[in-house]
């Protein structure tokens, strides 16, 4: 059974303090979950780290499997993205910042399984490193999985390898709260770890040769911008021509790299699925229909959207609409989420940045879609 631990609810002004201006949707419920957090046992974390260094450690190669054969069509990748995909992987592999897997089980005695992994462009950072940290002040448990701004502190010390001269870009696209102060909080992380900062809009981005700037004409060594590369290569294939015309003497590096996308497209999980069968962390996974229960997704949809549950027969048992029908599709062994009592259902979401390093939950119905709740957790003995 899954516990809980009840809190006093944090105040909706407190959350707007943080910076999470996001927490009502537009029907006026809470996004986020705010008088409870789910209890998790010190044996369900140590589960979850071991899953995540795992998971990471088989996306590792099969990410070398697929670029040494070759095997971005089955990706879904567009071709003006493939000479990027193997720079950065040549040149920037360590410059993966940040990442996020979408697990099923983990507690209530449910086995971890791998959903699939946000890894170029991870949101619900914001709520999961700063306000369950703060909700966590209120409850009778004091521990926390939980050290997600450090570990990300750490990899850009590592990556800025001119120390305190290095400079930072951090950028999102104008409009949309969530991702304005999700990259925020990146760049308030980066300041604290020594290197010189700045933010801009993505319009306000242009390139010179061989350097990213904005429209101050600073030049920057990093550029993080929380914006998918696959919709760059959709809408700006313009930017993509310039940074492949540059590749070899470009000295911005962008993160996070343009090889994170073939992690990102949930054509991976086939691979996984066919390179290591015997994983107790995998899905079985195919490019054609299952003759078992299965998810149909498309290889680049986002937030639980263009999701078919279908029977061993083909049978559509529920599904969603979304803006994600021209990608490519897998089929994804079904395994129900974790459910309490109340039918809610939940599911996991580990950060990764070098290794394990933050847990916080989303809560809803089967699929879990844009609708869906954030839960805190707290760590019990």
């Amino acid at each position: 059974m899954i516990k809980f631990e009840h809190i006093k609810a944090i105040e909706k002004s407190t959350l707007e303090k943080l910076e999470c201006f996001w927490h009502t949707d537009p029907s006026k419920e809470d996004y986020i979950i705010r008088d409870k957090l789910l209890c998790v046992s010190k044996d369900e974390v140590d589960a979850y780290y071991k899953a995540g260094v795992e998971i990471y450690s088989m996306y590792e190669e099969a990410l070398e499997y697929v670029i040494k054969n070759s095997m971005f069509e089955e990706l879904d990748i567009d071709k003006n993205l493939i000479n990027l995909i193997k720079h950065s992987y040549k040149h920037e592999k360590q410059n993966h910042l940040y990442g996020r897997f979408d697990l099923s089980g983990g507690i209530d005695n449910k086995d971890i399984k791998l959903i699939e992994f946000n890894a170029d462009t991870p949101t619900m950072l914001l709520e999961s490193s700063i306000v369950q940290a703060y909700m966590l002040k209120d409850s009778r448990y004091k521990e926390q999985f939980n050290f997600i701004a450090d570990a990300i502190e750490k990899k850009i010390k590592k990556m800025a390898d001119k120390g305190e001269y290095s400079r930072f870009l951090f950028s999102s696209i104008d409009g949309i709260n969530e991702e304005i102060y999700t990259t925020k909080i990146l760049q308030k992380i980066a300041k604290i770890s020594g290197v010189s900062t700045n933010y801009a809009y993505m319009k306000d981005i242009y390139f010179k040769d061989d350097k990213v700037i904005d429209k101050w004409d600073n030049e920057y060594d990093f550029w993080f911008k929380l914006y998918p590369w696959e919709e760059i290569s959709l809408s700006h294939p313009e930017l993509l021509k310039h940074l492949d015309k540059n590749l070899s003497n470009f000295k911005t590096s962008i993160v996070n790299p343009a090889y994170t996308l073939l992690y990102q497209s949930k054509g991976m999980l086939k691979i996984l699925s066919d390179m290591f069968p015997t994983s107790p962390y995998l899905l079985k996974t195919s490019d054609k229909p299952l003759d078992i229960k299965c998810v149909k997704k498309q290889m680049f949809g986002r937030e639980g959207a263009n999701i078919d549950i279908l029977t061993p027969k083909g049978k559509v048992l529920n599904n969603t609409s979304g803006a994600y029908g021209e990608y490519k599709s897998i089929y994804q062994e079904y395994v129900e989420f974790v459910k309490d009592e109340n039918n809610n259902y939940f599911q996991a979401g580990l950060f990764f940045s070098d290794e394990p390093c933050g847990l916080a939950f989303r809560v809803g119905g089967e699929i879990l879609d844009d609708t869906s709740k954030f839960m805190g957790h707290c760590v019990y003995k």
